[in-house]
């Protein structure tokens, strides 16, 4: 739980200095993360990865990901990787093979453990904008 706990707070953390346009470092050594701002404008991509992860980042990768109503990004399994959806803009579900969806919306965050397969899929009306963030469980 308090890996969990940690991981999360981490993400949310970078989510809101993302946003802020601001991040912050791990060390001053060059091949540490280093802080950056990265803008959240992906065009006419509806998949632009903003962290990929080392040397960019300790461990997690995060991306923009815009869908279409009645669009999915496709069943995958993250492997290692833990996943946080923080959604932006639309409505969805976040879909597995052995438990009910999780509503994705603005204001609420969901989570798929590592080793766990799972869809996004738009359920509204207009687009499903949402920020991925993985980060090594394992």
């Amino acid at each position: 739980m308090n890996r969990f706990r940690n991981t999360f707070t981490s993400a949310l953390a970078l989510v809101a200095a993302v946003l802020a346009g601001s991040a912050t470092s791990f060390a001053d050594d060059q091949s540490a993360p280093q802080i950056r701002s990265v803008p959240l404008d992906p065009g006419d991509q509806s998949y632009f990865l903003l962290l990929k992860g080392p040397p960019e980042t300790k461990s997690f990768r995060s991306g923009l990901v815009t869908l279409v109503p009645g669009k999915s990004i496709g069943v995958h399994n993250s492997g290692v990787n833990e996943e946080m959806i923080v959604p932006l803009e639309g409505q969805g579900e976040l879909r597995f093979a052995s438990h009910p969806p999780l509503l994705i919306k603005s204001g609420l965050i969901t989570y798929a453990p590592a080793h766990t397969e799972h869809d996004v899929i738009n359920t509204g009306s207009g687009p499903l904008r949402y920020i991925f963030i993985t980060a090594k469980a394992e």
